[in-house]
């Protein structure tokens, strides 16, 4: 099978997990337009130390950059299985670039996937996770399987666990609500085109990932 993917998807909507049990099952590509940008600022080049100056002062890298980036690594992409992308596009004006770049290369996107979740479910996904400093296991204090054995410590390592820096409730709202804004022209778009599924999100992320599959097949 080979599929060129977009997942839409709210903070916390299960994204990160279907992409990586896709790109296990059919060996596609997972293209993270942030993962992409970690890279060229690791790489130590001119543009990495712009962009690594842009991100320290909050400012969002703007398209001229990021474009550039990101059709390096579809083009690298032409003869694998396919590509899942991940974070982009996340406006209308970022969907018709990304069209550009895939008609000049005479590729094509064959599936949008839309991941439908709650708020208020979303919300308790991101802000009650809790981390492990040391194995990197990741756990929630608000769901009975996913919080750890004795409160806030690992039960594998026994270190106290620790929530991320950005997983608040506020920062959380203002990240869904950037989220929905942003999303609902890319969803008629992509619905004009015939090629976006929406997928109920709230499930958990075996059933979720069923839907996909009979997506895909």
């Amino acid at each position: 099978m080979k599929k060129n993917i977009i997942f839409l998807a709210a903070p916390a909507a299960g994204k990160g997990t279907q992409s990586s049990m896709l790109e296990e099952k059919y060996s596609l590509v997972h293209i993270s337009t942030g993962d992409l940008l970690r890279d060229e600022v690791k790489s130590g080049s001119e543009l990495g130390r712009k962009i690594e100056e842009m991100q320290k002062q909050g400012i969002l890298v703007n398209d001229s950059i990021v474009t550039p980036i990101l059709e390096k690594k579809l083009i690298e992409c032409k003869n694998n299985n396919g590509f899942i992308l991940d974070g982009y596009p996340r406006n209308l004006e970022q969907a018709k670039i990304l069209d550009e770049i895939l008609d000049k290369q005479n590729m094509k996107i064959d599936c949008v996937i839309y991941l439908d979740i709650d708020y208020d479910l979303a919300m308790k996904r991101a802000c009650g996770r809790l981390g492990c400093p040391k194995c990197g296991r990741i756990y929630n204090e608000y769901f009975d399987e996913a919080k750890p054995k004795v409160k806030n410590k690992c039960d594998f390592c026994n270190v106290e666990l620790s929530h991320r820096g950005d997983d608040n409730e506020k920062s959380f709202e203002n990240r869904f609500n950037t989220f929905i804004e942003n999303t609902r022209p890319l969803i008629d778009y992509y619905k004009e085109k015939g090629i976006l599924h929406s997928i109920n999100s709230n499930l958990k992320s075996d059933e979720v990932h069923k839907q996909i599959l009979n997506i895909l097949n």
